[in-house]
């Protein structure tokens, strides 16, 4: 994994006017249902790279949230958005908090595994911190059989301050494991006016395969699963059963 990138250091307290936690109302009603598939459905969830809590703000009205994020920026927006959920600040490829839960979600947090090895790192924390017969979900933001180039853009209007932003994403060399996501941030403030910044994340890109025999391989019995939602977008879903 990198270095962070500006948005979840010096900028996290911008996050909230990037992506606000209503925008994932949607997509988080697909994981609870997946996270209520186990044996039994989940009554508490370690979410691993959590962010600014928009997930968790949504499934902590179902189960026991805890957070683990390695940016202190990201948890300290996530703690003023779900004062009620536990936060942990760790590297989700390593930490190792002596509990177990029903089940592991790790949400777009993954795309900044850039190798297989970090990758399973990963796969083995959620494997080490997930029940006998609980899940964990795994939700990336592209497949490399899938990847296309593409551009968006969005933000937010605060109090006193505004944020607007312009992505676009590509993959330089196609016969690594990894694309890049090029932002472009203008931050608008009252009492300063006007700034532009420049952001590059460098994301990790695998086929569906390299994610079923990672997550075999640490010990899951995996399954792929797809849901698309009210704007098109196709979420991506792996899911990695502990054997009861």
């Amino acid at each position: 994994m990198t270095d962070l990138p500006r948005l979840y250091g010096e900028l996290a307290p911008w996050f909230p006017l990037l992506t606000a936690p209503e925008e994932y109302a949607e997509e988080a009603a697909v994981y609870r249902r997946i996270l209520a598939a186990g044996d039994r459905a989940a009554q508490t969830v370690l979410e691993l790279g959590s962010g600014g809590g928009n997930n968790a703000s949504h499934l902590k009205r179902y189960c026991r949230m805890t957070l683990v994020d390695k940016s202190p920026g990201m948890l300290e927006v996530s703690r003023e958005l779900n004062p009620e959920c536990d936060h942990h600040l760790g590297d989700m490829r390593t930490v190792r908090l002596g509990e177990q839960y029903d089940a592991v979600f790790v949400h777009d947090a993954v795309v900044y595994l850039t190798t297989i090895d970090d990758l399973q790192s990963t796969m083995r924390t959620a494997f080490e911190h997930c029940r006998p017969g609980g899940l964990a979900l795994f939700v990336p933001d592209h497949l490399k059989e899938t990847f296309r180039p593409g551009t968006g853009h969005g933000g937010h209007d605060g109090e006193g301050r505004s944020m607007r932003y312009l992505e676009w994403s590509r993959d330089p060399d196609p016969d690594d494991t990894t694309y890049v996501v090029d932002f472009a941030y203008l931050l608008y403030e009252e009492d300063a006016g006007t700034s532009v910044l420049y952001d590059r994340h460098l994301c990790g890109l695998f086929s569906q395969d390299e994610w079923l025999r990672a997550l075999r391989e640490v010990g899951f019995e995996a399954r792929y699963e797809e849901a698309t939602i009210s704007d098109g977008e196709v979420l991506k879903m792996f899911v990695g059963v502990k054997a009861g």
